[in-house]
């Protein structure tokens, strides 16, 4: 498909989607969010990828919603403009391929929720976050949601009742992000990490994901009576099998996704 603010590139088993309106600090407006979402649903029923990175181009990695679409509009608007907002962050975390955000510079309010709900991310150190939505009047409720759940309570409040910056060594500390490295260094980083993750097989790797969040909310017994069963079934496939043979035979595993 064709987009008008994305760039969606293959690099070997691995997609790249970039976000492409540089010139508006890649905010993003109802039409890019639609776009993001169908272009993680055609990528998360195909075949042809195992990793997902999500850059941005410019200097800024995502400044949040597009302030132009926020001002009089009526309740059904805003609704419809933050459903497709939550229902973006839900796909990202629902397709089997691990989604790593690759962080070049700032990321603000729903651009800060975007890299939260990222499944892994690297950060340049020249990056920051923020959620500042409390300084214009309007809290970064939807954005607290993802946050809250990658840095816990208290530094997700903190972020969200002062809405001062965070930079990216202390995000990796907090678990905003996983690591932080040089700007040179950024585009590296990602690509290693997703080729390490396409080393296993898909069909794992999108079970595994899936379970992680299944059972991330659970409290911790109807975590383990949800997750035995997975791994019971996750056993009896023809990759988990290979596995464990290339494993005792000491031979590298031939994965066939099923």
């Amino acid at each position: 498909m064709e987009y008008q603010n994305l760039l969606l590139t293959a690099e070997g088993a691995t997609a790249v989607i970039t976000l492409n309106r540089p010139q508006r600090r890649n905010a993003l407006s109802l039409e890019l969010m639609l776009e993001l979402k169908t272009c993680l649903e055609e990528i998360g029923r195909g075949r042809e990828f195992r990793a997902v990175i999500l850059a941005a181009a410019g200097k800024v990695f995502c400044s949040g919603h597009d302030l132009g679409e926020m001002t009089g509009r009526d309740i059904n608007e805003y609704r419809r403009i933050f459903d497709v907002c939550s229902e973006l962050m839900l796909k990202i975390q629902a397709i089997p391929q691990p989604v790593i955000a690759e962080v070049q510079g700032v990321a603000t309010a729903a651009g800060c929720q975007l890299v939260a709900a990222c499944d892994l991310a690297i950060a340049a150190e020249e990056a920051w976050f923020a959620t500042p939505g409390v300084k214009i009047g309007l809290f970064c409720t939807t954005p607290m949601v993802a946050l809250t759940r990658a840095i816990g309570r208290k530094r997700a409040l903190e972020m969200l009742l002062t809405g001062d910056p965070v930079d990216a060594r202390t995000a990796a500390e907090w678990g905003l992000v996983n690591r932080a490295v040089a700007a040179g260094e950024l585009r590296d980083a990602t690509r290693k990490l997703a080729a390490k993750v396409a080393e296993a097989s898909p069909l794992v790797v999108g079970i595994g994901k899936q379970a992680f969040y299944t059972q991330v909310d659970l409290d911790q017994s109807k975590a383990y009576a949800y997750a035995k069963e997975v791994m019971s079934m996750n056993a009896l496939a023809a990759d988990a099998q290979e596995g464990i043979g290339a494993f005792l035979g000491k031979r590298t595993p031939c994965w066939t996704g099923r």
